[in-house]
């Protein structure tokens, strides 16, 4: 799959069903008859929309840690916690169970935005605010992450 291109605003109901904004059903068209996992993410107040295939491909990775380590199987634990199957509805919607939707803090302003190969989806006033804070940190970060010299860089 290629990657996700995008940051859309959307409406959320009453019973936490989000439609999917078209632009990103245009994208995600070859994927949407084998469903998604959505799960809260690790390190922000948000959730994550995995495709199949790329929850698969992390699946792999994670099933490759020795279990007869506890702090392996805390990660695995922790990291499943709350995970569910979804679906997109032959109208676009997608429903963010309610735990997930409380995880999340998701009220009727949503922020779906594009994570590489996932989605992430925000109650729209949190976003900002990740947005608002990580600004001042963003150049530095940038430099950090990406202005490298090594593999785990890029120049």
């Amino acid at each position: 799959m290629n990657s996700l291109i995008g940051t859309y605003e959307c409406k959320a109901d009453a019973k936490g069903r989000l439609m999917l904004p078209a632009a990103l059903k245009k994208q995600l068209a070859d994927v949407l008859q084998d469903g998604f996992v959505l799960k809260r993410a690790v390190f922000q107040p948000c959730l994550e929309l995995y495709p199949m295939a790329e929850w698969e491909l992390l699946m792999q990775k994670v099933n490759k840690l020795n279990r007869f380590k506890k702090k392996n199987n805390d990660f695995i634990r922790r990291f499943t916690a709350g995970v569910k199957l979804v679906e997109v509805d032959s109208t676009g919607r997608l429903l963010i169970p309610k735990d997930l939707v409380v995880f999340a803090g998701i009220s009727k302003n949503t922020v779906v935005s594009s994570a590489v190969n996932i989605l992430e989806i925000w109650d729209k006033e949190r976003y900002e605010t990740a947005i608002d804070d990580a600004a001042m940190d963003f150049a530095d970060l940038a430099e950090e992450v990406m202005g490298q010299d090594e593999e785990d860089g890029i120049s």
